[in-house]
């Protein structure tokens, strides 16, 4: 559903992503680790689409997203690390726009449904965004992520800055969705968050995926060793 093929980008004779093979099936969820610059975010972008590759292919669902990307984002929802959501309106109102820019039509009942499903309490579903936690507002994220039906979520630091009860509600939805299907690919600082919700992890450094593991292969601090190796 993400699948990376010799995907690289250089920027002035720099790679930020050097070489990347990736390949994240349905259910999956990859935790992408790595210090700032490692090429965490150029990858999601990537993904995205919001720059193009130097070579190799990024795909979803199949598509190649710099040749299809109309097409490609059809399956694909996207969570960065402060969502830009209208502070004026509603919960359940951000989710009726969002929702209905990607072609979906809900009533007042689904749309209840869908934040209901994130935990988002019933009582904040009419309270302005302005007011929300973050942890709210990621909550929202999902919920337009769920209503238009998106088949693989790209997160970029979705944990940073919650407090360790939003941060492990947080992963019990990611856990939910993995088991609904949805491919997932997050990148993360969060060595702990990585090591209790993904189904992978790897570890990149100046650009390059220098560990794939499984989280039960490894405990937590010797993930904590492994990665601070990878830091020097």
């Amino acid at each position: 559903m993400i699948q990376a093929r010799h995907l690289s980008k250089n920027y002035n004779g720099k790679e930020a992503v050097k070489n990347l093979n990736l390949n994240i099936r349905p259910g999956e969820i990859f935790c992408l680790l790595g210090a700032n610059g490692a090429g965490k975010t150029t990858t999601i972008n990537l993904f995205l689409n919001f720059i193009q590759p130097s070579s190799g292919e990024a795909l979803i669902n199949g598509l190649n997203v710099a040749q299809q990307p109309t097409k490609s984002k059809q399956y694909l929802a996207y969570l960065p690390e402060n969502l830009q959501l209208y502070p004026n309106l509603t919960g359940l109102e951000n989710l009726d726009y969002f929702s209905g820019l990607a072609g979906k039509s809900y009533d007042q009942s689904e749309l209840t449904q869908f934040l209901k499903t994130t935990g988002l309490q019933e009582s904040a579903h009419g309270e302005y965004v302005k007011r929300y936690s973050k942890g709210m507002r990621q909550k929202v994220g999902i919920a337009i992520a769920l209503a238009k039906g998106a088949k693989a979520l790209l997160l970029d630091e979705p944990t940073s800055g919650l407090d360790p009860k939003a941060a492990n509600e947080f992963g019990a939805i990611l856990r939910q969705l993995s088991e609904d299907g949805v491919a997932i690919l997050m990148a993360t600082h969060d060595l702990f968050r990585a090591k209790e919700t993904g189904t992978d992890i790897g570890i990149m450094r100046d650009g390059v995926l220098v560990e794939q593991l499984k989280p039960q292969d490894i405990g937590h601090a010797d993930l904590e060793k492994l990665y601070l190796t990878h830091m020097n």
